[in-house]
């Protein structure tokens, strides 16, 4: 047997030797190693320390190592029902190696709590999206009657608290009403008439990770888990999955990068600190900054007052010489220290490592730069299906547009064709013979070799460039890929940090407009506030496509709205904007 089954073995025996000798209420359940075939690199350990029967989670001593990395060190894990808990941290902290930890059960999580990751998108299948999200509702019920089941069979399960929570859920799903209420989650999240009678195999990944979504929501588990939900939807969307998640009356566990979304969603904060702890904060995202700022600058004159305190000991006692009174006078001091330093000192507060993102300076362009004049385009060639039709709108290195608008209106194609990516079907689109156009897109991250470290990676991308070591490790610094990062294979580093290495990468090509296509879906917080001040005093021009209503407030000079084959410019604010979509959603 290997010593990973043993290990699950021996966690499963101890579990039930807690159960047998638990007093009055709480059970304490110790989580071994654990280590399944799929994380194999992933070690986790904790203690179950809420009542076996409650819907609330609480588990400490919790350690969480990912490739021999810890990233999360004798924390506490606490979750409790009906709220709604925002998950933030650095690029690399462990956010969603510990969503997935969580979801796969390497966390002690009591067998009777269901838990939902979304992670994947809903298989291709010749099911259609309705179907899909029904037959997911129609195998969650048989579930709960199951369950139910179960606990009616044990000796004392009619009196189980846990069955008013399985009645009331099976109630509230209402099979009579799954068809109507699964269409209605899927509009919400962009679905057309159209696109709902396809099946599920000829959706694109971005619309099946949409069905999984509805499905996560329509079946509602106890303990709901979401990675970055809004990476693939439009700005609509995104405010219809806030207003959705509002009222969220389970166990919701979000990560997200947008503050704007946080603060509708949450009704906690969760910090995974950079000294790999799980700060709590009550309220949304607004609330824990404010907190926290007071919090440290408490922290910090508490740190400040001991440290002068212990200083002055110390002086009186370097000073007490070998007078018997003064000596006596200078061991009992000693041991004030000494009881200090055994209840823990005060720490000085330790700020985050910071970075700013910054694009190399470019060669200034008179206008006009790139211009359309009169394109209308489709993908098919043919003038009947043109996804734009006559459209006139220029880009010019002073230029901070933000493209907004439904999925499909042809955002990201509007990119392509100013990339040269596509030809328009008809009209012209100029560009200055000296343009140097870079593009980010929602798939940059896929052109990087994952075998290779970011160092090797740039050398190999620029060997014009006579850069040692050292000179690799500060252009990638700039842009937060920093220390053990720079050296260890891109296939084991997070998605934000990929996506900092493909900003250092655009910013070395020197070019002239920077076009964006959700450049936020991968980043975290700190590092979008980075890349909207780099925005800010690059000195040639953006075009932006993103679904962060923040970043667009932050840079962005004019919003142009892609609709009906058509660009018009929108002359109010975002928040505007959003306040219009908001007042369209209905649930």
């Amino acid at each position: 047997m290997s010593s990973a089954s043993k290990q699950k073995r021996n966690a499963k025996k101890a579990a039930k030797a807690a159960s047998k000798t638990a007093d009055a209420g709480v059970q304490k359940i110790t989580a071994a190693v654990a280590r399944t075939k799929l994380n194999v690199d992933l070690t986790c350990t904790g203690v179950l320390t809420s009542e076996p029967r409650s819907r609330d989670i609480k588990i400490e001593s919790f350690t969480m190592s990912y490739f021999g990395n810890e990233l999360i060190q004798n924390a506490t894990i606490e979750l409790n029902f009906n709220r709604r808990y925002g998950l933030i941290g650095a690029n690399g902290s462990g956010k969603s190696t510990f969503l997935k930890a969580m979801a796969d059960r390497e966390v002690p999580i009591p067998e009777h709590i269901d838990v939902y990751l979304l992670r994947e998108e809903a298989p291709p299948t010749n099911m259609t999206p309705l179907r899909y999200v029904v037959k997911s509702a129609e195998d969650e019920v048989a579930r709960l009657e199951q369950q139910i089941e179960q606990l009616l069979g044990e000796d004392d399960g009619a009196d189980n608290p846990l069955l008013d929570d399985l009645y009331e859920r099976i109630e509230s799903m209402d099979a009579a009403t799954f068809e109507s209420r699964a269409a209605t989650l899927l509009h919400g999240l962009g679905f057309d008439k159209a696109f709902m009678a396809k099946n599920t195999e000829d959706l694109s990944g971005g619309w099946r990770m949409r069905v999984a979504l509805a499905k996560a929501l329509f079946v509602r588990p106890t303990l709901l888990l979401l990675d970055e939900p809004t990476n693939h939807l439009d700005l609509e969307a995104c405010v219809w999955l806030e207003e959705y998640l509002k009222t969220y009356d389970r166990i919701l566990v979000l990560v997200s990068h947008s503050q704007d979304f946080l603060n509708g969603v949450c009704t906690n904060t969760i910090n995974l600190t950079h000294q790999r702890k799980l700060v709590y904060y009550g309220g949304n995202y607004d609330t824990y900054v404010k907190t926290r700022a007071e919090n440290e600058v408490n922290q910090m004159k508490a740190y400040e007052k001991q440290q002068a305190e212990i200083e002055h000991i110390k002086k009186f006692i370097a000073s007490a010489g070998t007078y018997a009174n003064l000596v006596r006078q200078a061991k009992s001091k000693q041991k004030i220290i000494d009881k200090m330093e055994a209840e823990g000192l005060v720490q000085k507060v330790e700020p985050p490592p910071s970075y700013k993102f910054r694009f190399n300076e470019t060669t200034k362009l008179p206008p006009p730069v790139l211009s359309f004049e009169n394109v209308y385009f489709a993908y098919s060639g043919r003038m009947q299906d043109c996804l734009y039709r006559g459209i006139n709108l220029g880009v010019d290195m002073d230029s901070r547009v933000a493209l907004v608008g439904p999925n499909g209106a042809g955002k990201s194609t509007l990119l392509k064709l100013m990339m040269g990516e596509v030809d328009s079907t008809d009209g012209r689109v100029q560009r200055h013979s000296h343009l140097k156009l870079a593009k980010y897109s929602q798939h940059s991250n896929d052109q990087l070799n994952m075998s290779q470290t970011p160092i090797e990676y740039m050398r190999l991308k620029f060997p014009q460039m006579a850069l040692d070591t050292d000179g690799w490790r500060r252009q990638l610094g700039r842009f937060g890929v920093s220390g053990a990062r720079q050296t260890s294979p891109i296939g084991h580093l997070s998605d934000g940090i990929k996506s900092r290495i493909v900003f250092a990468e655009i910013a070395l090509t020197n070019p002239s407009i920077i076009l964006l296509d959700e450049p936020t879906n991968h980043l975290d917080i700190e590092s979008i506030d980075s890349l909207a001040d780099a925005i800010n005093h690059y000195e040639g021009g953006v075009v932006l496509v993103s679904h962060d209503f923040r970043l667009i407030g932050q840079v962005a000079k004019n919003i142009w709205v892609c609709e009906n084959g058509q660009v018009t410019e929108w002359k109010k604010s975002i928040e505007e904007y959003k306040e219009t979509l908001r007042k369209n959603v209905k649930l």
